[in-house]
């Protein structure tokens, strides 16, 4: 089913195959898309998706094979071509410049040079149409993970592209949000706008696309109508085996309170920073509290609050295990028990240039005893990367390879497995499975869930709520720098909790303060 009558294909691409030391990325992989076409690329992390739409875009270049656009072979040698002929490309991993704003980042992108003032309305027209609110003067190192994938869509949408590829483009979006951007596919579809479409939540693969192509270790596997497919049977054909749910069982007695946050209060260090204001929560051992919210409203300023890169002067406002941890480090919160996953994986939760050992010692460091008389302990620290590797399916060449050379996904895992393996007291994870394929994220969910049964509180901030109802056992939302009062997962709905994340608080006159129990 496509939405034009069109027998040409807008792509097509014939036996492209791209190999890596150590791996075939894409070994003879075929593709057809159609005018109009709303076409999922599905496949889990490593299975070759990332090098394939690279290679669609001109960043990389095939060892082999044809592409074939609008009938014709055609050479798209660097991205400047693949704009020029007509298509745009939203990457996972933003390339931005931190010390731009956001206009300037957006102009860098297009061809030509730019009138910066009409350009300033566009971004604001489009952005508004589209449901993701950008302010165009915003300085791109002020933004969350979330805001910046905003400007990589606007950017892309205001080229007006023929084929328009997108990568997890509803990571950010509550789900009314989510509904607004699928509006606006729609419409592009019906206007012969073809979309590649990238993303793990398959339930939206269903709703959206009007085929699915299915890659494995490289490989085409298969080609489906995910209208007439469950997101299981989905996920079973990426993986290529049964699909197994994560087990959550209830705590028959709730344990002690191990994260205390109390009236917490910070002023945001960013201009466009969001100050935070009366945050109350607690996590006891055994459970998982899930914090939901759209990106830019106070999570960066809480995650840090609560990992130490943010000191807080009030000694009652944080605490673990009845311990202050206001005016510790990071290193000293990690010394009484604290793990922490940040949401941006390459450059704040790893250094992309360091091989995986290394990261791995970076933040394991003390708990795994790594060290031996004021020295690294490389034999230890390669075990203890090689047992990430292993238990988290890490798919890497090695090692001694660096954290950029690893997909988006199972850098990711390496990260969560890192702070799983040191059996923490408390872990506070954002964002666990962004851009991670079924299979891993529910291994990934299966970790922080076993850790609660092992007696240690987990803190999950995410925007994706489908993952914060499959794990939860309460859940609360930020928006504008208050917190709602937590509530249990079976006494909420998730159309109400998009409410609150759209600004809905139904806070009354506490300002987000609440008694937890």
């Amino acid at each position: 089913m496509t939405s034009s009558s069109g027998t040409i294909p807008q792509l097509e691409l014939k036996g492209i195959t791209k190999q890596y030391p150590g791996c075939l990325a894409n070994d003879h992989i075929d593709l057809k898309i159609m005018p109009g076409e709303i076409h999922a690329l599905l496949g889990e992390n490593g299975a070759g998706k990332s090098t394939l739409v690279k290679t669609i875009y001109g960043v990389l270049k095939a060892d082999e094979g044809e592409i074939f656009w609008e009938g014709q072979l055609t050479d798209i040698p660097n991205p400047h071509t693949a704009r020029k002929i007509g298509v745009g490309m939203v990457f996972q991993h933003f390339s931005l410049f931190e010390a731009m704003t956001v206009t300037e980042n957006i102009a860098l992108g297009m061809s030509g040079s730019q009138n910066m003032k009409e350009l300033e309305s566009r971004i604001v027209e489009i952005s508004n149409s589209y449901g993701l609110p950008l302010d165009p003067a915003r300085q791109v190192h002020t933004l969350s993970v979330g805001e910046k994938q905003r400007i990589e869509i606007v950017r892309c949408l205001l080229q007006n592209p023929k084929l328009l590829i997108m990568d997890e483009p509803t990571s950010v979006l509550t789900p009314q949000e989510a509904d607004k951007m699928f509006e606006t596919l729609r419409r592009l579809s019906s206007e012969g706008v073809s979309i590649l479409y990238i993303s793990h939540k398959l339930d939206e693969i269903k709703a959206l696309c009007h085929k699915a192509t299915i890659l494995r270790g490289g490989k085409y596997i298969s080609e489906c109508d995910p209208t007439q497919e469950t997101a299981k049977s989905l996920a079973e054909m990426m993986i290529g085996t049964d699909l197994k749910a994560p087990e959550h069982h209830d705590v028959a007695e709730q344990g002690p309170v191990r994260l205390q946050v109390r009236n917490l209060g910070v002023d945001a260090d960013a201009e466009f920073g969001v100050d935070l204001s009366g945050i109350n929560f607690e996590v006891r051992g055994g459970e998982i509290l899930g914090i939901a919210g759209v990106a830019g409203n106070g999570q960066i300023e809480l995650l840090s609050a609560l990992s130490g890169e943010t000191v807080v002067a009030d000694l009652e406002a944080v605490k673990l295990d009845g311990q202050s941890m206001s005016r510790l480090n990071p290193s000293q919160r990690r010394n009484l028990g604290l793990a922490f996953v940040p949401e941006d994986r390459l450059g704040h939760g790893s250094v992309p240039e360091m091989m995986l050992t290394e990261n791995a010692f970076l933040s394991g460091y003390n708990r795994m005893k790594l060290m031996r008389a004021g020295f690294i302990d490389t034999g230890a620290t390669s075990r203890y990367a090689q047992e990430i590797v292993e238990q988290f399916d890490v798919r890497t060449p090695g090692i001694n390879h660096t954290a950029d050379s690893l997909s988006g996904g199972n850098l990711q895992k390496f990260i969560v497995g890192r702070e799983v393996l040191q059996n923490p007291d408390v872990i506070i994870v954002a964002h666990p499975t962004w851009g991670v394929d079924a299979g891993a994220a529910s291994a990934i969910h299966q970790a922080l869930i076993d850790m609660t049964e092992k007696g240690a509180a987990v803190l999950v901030v995410s925007q994706d709520l489908d993952e914060l109802f499959a794990i939860s056992n309460r859940i609360a939302v930020i928006a504008e720098g208050r917190l709602s009062p937590t509530r249990n997962i079976q006494d909420i709905s998730i159309e109400e909790i998009g409410l609150l994340m759209g600004g809905t608080h139904g806070m009354g006159e506490t300002g987000g303060q609440t008694h937890v129990a």
